[in-house]
């Protein structure tokens, strides 16, 4: 069982490091930067972050094939390995449409161009001059010049039945950005019937949103805006599945696209907290993430916000919560 956290790098890198030194320092096991134009720079911060901690597993969650070409991120990512000492995994994913079209790149193809991508970065790692003519990614014998000196897991990002599908065939781990315990029934009734004998070899992560402290108003009140927004993102499939008023939902989209965020949270209900993050005293996350764990979850992502002092916040995660799974080291 593993512990990690996902930091956004929307805030100064030197914080960042602070953080992820703490971090290291508590016994956490992986660190995920967020890769996103309007944020640092993500190779910039792993590297910052590899040079200030010794022990704690880093990589993006997640890039894509189409903002950075995936040739260039095996050589980013076998970068980071190196000033890591070794420490480096890589995160990848189809990229969010939203975003993609801002930048006025075409998303097309996400399967073919993930499972492309995939192959074509770990030829790159092994030393391989590649020859590849994919429908998305093409290579005319790119090569590194270096070589990492042992393989790098690659996590998939996953959410629908047809990305869960290929992550688990191909994916050293996937990631499922989601907190509750029936996402993950959903996700691993796929995950077993797609990965086969494989199922027990793939690190399957939550990467959940997360709001910890010992009064539960305050744990809330810090989570009501990452909430607003992954309601206003989410289909009306995924909203009906958890029983989300549509129109409620409506209503903070509206909100958020006008940006009126205050007025998002304030929409934001207690039940919408309960489906779409952890949140609470040590002991309601420590039940919370149990039900995950039960699914078959071996990585928990403590993500956004994580708390109202970070610090304190990761303090008492390492101190009440990581220890009724394991034995900090």
């Amino acid at each position: 069982m593993k512990f990690g956290l996902e930091f956004l790098p929307s805030i100064p890198t030197s914080d960042t490091i602070a953080l992820s030194k703490y971090a290291d320092e508590l016994g956490y096991d992986v660190i995920w930067v967020t890769d996103h134009y309007n944020n640092r720079n993500v190779y910039v911060t792993l590297t910052a972050i590899a040079l200030n901690t010794k022990r704690v597993a880093l990589g993006p969650s997640v890039t894509n094939p189409y903002v950075v070409n995936p040739i260039w991120t095996a050589s980013a990512i076998a970068s980071v390995d190196e000033v890591s000492n070794g420490r480096a995994i890589l995160g990848i994913g189809a990229g969010d449409k939203a975003t993609l079209e801002k930048m006025n790149i075409e998303w097309k193809s996400p399967l073919k161009a993930v499972r492309e991508s995939v192959e074509v970065i770990r030829r790159l790692l092994k030393g391989e001059v590649v020859q590849f003519d994919g429908e998305i990614i093409k290579s005319r014998g790119a090569a590194l010049s270096y070589k990492p000196p042992h393989e790098i897991p690659i996590y998939i990002g996953a959410q629908g039945p047809k990305m869960l599908a290929l992550a688990s065939t191909i994916g050293d781990g996937i990631l499922i950005n989601a907190s509750n315990p029936k996402d993950y029934d959903y996700a691993m009734n796929i995950i077993r019937k797609a990965a086969g004998d494989r199922v027990g070899k793939i690190d399957v992560v939550a990467c959940t949103s997360f709001s910890i402290d010992r009064d539960i108003n305050v744990a809330q009140k810090n989570v009501r805006i990452v909430v607003a927004f992954i309601v206003a993102g989410a289909s009306e499939e995924v909203l009906k599945s958890h029983n989300i008023d549509l129109e409620k939902a409506k209503i903070i989209g509206d909100y958020i696209s006008k940006g009126r965020f205050k007025d998002a949270s304030a929409a934001v209900t207690n039940e919408m907290i309960d489906e779409f993050s952890i949140t609470g005293t040590p002991e309601k996350c420590v039940e919370k993430i149990s039900e995950l764990l039960k699914r078959g979850v071996t990585q928990i992502v403590f993500g956004s916000p994580i708390g109202k002092d970070k610090k304190a916040a990761l303090e008492m995660i390492a101190s009440e919560v990581i220890p009724h799974f394991k034995q900090v080291k």
